[in-house]
């Protein structure tokens, strides 16, 4: 059978599969079963004429994994409240490691495999509810310091470098604006293009007070050759030497 094809094989031999719905602890201790081995007994009886099913869970794969108490115990006996399959055709198919699938046969009835309620039950419920109302994570006082790789940082290299460049920003103190007008003029006597870092450095003046005064003065420019740098308005412009410009 070549893949993507489906064996149907089960639907010539007609062969009916119960569909039934079983609790997850049950189906948990059904896995710890080693290979084909027995899980329980499925008894089907007839009652004043209506028929009664039940499971009945092999005793040594009634011990709970998982919780604090050890006495915890699954319940063995399961009784099946049966249900009409409806106008719906249901159909169970199975797939092996290669991929390759197979028609194991038409539902013919569905059904609820419930826990008898007894002591075994209750005791497990509650356990079950204790345990899933337990925080996921929890405060421990450490009585050392911890000395992995994975200690957590206080403060990140980039957000220092932030405080820095902040703290130093701070420190300039505004200088008059004629003197810093004196201090731009002086340097674009030397060259006409300067980008912001640049005059910063030479003015040592605030980012945001520095571009206050070039406003009035200068002209930012978005594009070309020169691009994110700052000139000198045409009226302003008076150079030296050759850098000199068109105005």
């Amino acid at each position: 059978m070549e893949k993507g094809e489906v064996d149907l094989t089960g639907a010539k031999q007609n062969t009916g599969v119960w569909l039934v719905k079983v609790p997850k602890y049950l189906s948990q201790q059904w896995a710890k079963a080693s290979g084909r081995g027995e899980v329980g007994k499925l008894r089907i009886c007839k009652n004043h004429g209506k028929t009664e099913v039940s499971f009945t869970l092999n005793e040594e794969l009634t011990a709970i994994d998982g919780l604090e108490h050890k006495n915890a115990c699954a319940p063995r006996e399961h009784p099946f409240t049966m249900q009409t399959v409806g106008g719906q055709t249901l159909a169970v198919f199975s797939e092996t490691s290669s991929d390759k699938m197979a028609l194991e046969g038409v539902v013919v009835q569905k059904a609820e495999c419930r826990s008898a309620v007894d002591d075994n039950y209750m005791k497990l419920k509650k356990l079950q509810i204790e345990e899933s109302s337990k925080p996921v994570r929890l405060s421990l006082q450490l009585d050392k310091a911890v000395t992995s790789n994975y200690k957590p940082v206080a403060n990140h290299a980039y957000n220092l470098e932030y405080e820095r460049k902040k703290k130093e920003e701070g420190k300039r103190s505004r200088a008059a604006k004629q003197q810093v007008l004196d201090m731009l003029f002086s340097a674009f006597e030397k060259h006409q293009y300067y980008n912001i870092k640049d005059l910063v450095d030479i003015t040592k003046q605030p980012v945001t007070y520095l571009k206050e005064i070039l406003r009035d003065i200068g002209i930012y420019n978005v594009k070309g050759t020169h691009k994110n740098t700052w000139e000198l308005r045409p009226e302003y412009r008076h150079y030296h030497g050759e850098e000199k410009t068109d105005a």
